[in-house]
């Protein structure tokens, strides 16, 4: 087989893997709105859960306030911890080496461990119950590795000359940080952002632990709750509301269309004020 043919057929196989994950990408998103839409009612809006409504709304609340919260402590933290590991720890040191081999092991760990860690030590070993704060915190730990990678590779991927130059100039290494290499790496930490709100939206293994499943209104970070994913899990799971569980995924979908297009307009909003 010559170059020429491998070269064809290599396009061939690129194009053919992407037509299959749009096709299956679009069977799934279509199926659910097929499904969804005709079984959308004003009642799965009511305020309050009963067991004849179904209602969602307390479970869109939560879901907000359980993806807000988790960003507020993974995202600091991450983002923090990728630029000691890049501009402040020493090449080839052996705590960077360990928290790196840390982060990428904790990638790999399926959801449901996390939930029973967070179950034996927040709910139970802390006291802190089925709630809120600890869904949050199981979460938090669950993000923080996706945060760190990727906040690290869009660091490393800022050219040293940059920061040379401004070395040069008399700049010093935390006004560096922030007026060169920050704004340059700003779309790729962003991105990490989102994958990791992507990951809270959908997680139910882990907040089924630690959240709980209760249907009411959450009260505060000691309530428990469910978020949309474990609603639409929970109710498929009974066998009595499957109907209503696909107008649940449907809301879900534009859910998560709606949290990521909002945060790619403050990463453009926010690229476009640092220039």
């Amino acid at each position: 087989m010559n170059r020429k043919t491998q070269a064809h057929l290599m396009r061939f196989i690129i194009h053919l893997s992407a037509a299959i994950t749009v096709a299956a990408l679009a069977f799934i998103v279509i199926y659910i709105i097929i499904r969804g839409v005709p079984n959308l009612s004003s009642s799965l809006f009511a305020l309050e859960y009963t067991t004849d409504n179904v209602s969602m709304f307390p479970a869109i609340i939560t879901t907000l306030v359980v993806v807000l919260l988790t960003l507020l402590i993974a995202t600091p933290l991450g983002i923090f911890t990728a630029f000691y590991l890049v501009e402040y720890a020493k090449k080839g040191s052996t705590v960077v080496d360990i928290i790196r081999v840390t982060t990428e092991t904790l990638q790999g760990i399926p959801s449901i461990l996390y939930g029973l860690f967070g179950m034996l030590f927040f709910t139970v070993f802390l006291g802190m119950g089925y709630s809120i704060i600890s869904g949050v915190l199981t979460l938090s730990i669950m993000v923080l590795p996706l945060i760190i990678r990727s906040t690290e590779e869009a660091l490393i991927a800022v050219d040293d000359s940059l920061r040379q130059g401004s070395f040069a100039l008399g700049a010093g290494k935390l006004r560096t940080i922030i007026k060169v290499v920050l704004p340059v790496a700003t779309p790729g930490i962003l991105s990490g952002v989102i994958l990791a709100i992507g990951r809270c939206v959908g997680e139910t293994a882990a907040l089924m632990f630690t959240l709980g499943t209760a249907t009411a209104m959450p009260t505060g970070l000691l309530s428990s709750g469910r978020t949309l994913a474990l609603h639409m899990y929970v109710l498929s799971t009974e066998g009595l509301h499957v109907n209503e569980s696909f107008a649940v995924g449907f809301v879900l979908i534009i859910l998560t269309l709606l949290i990521n297009s909002l945060s790619e307009y403050v990463s453009r909003r926010f690229v476009e004020g640092g220039k």
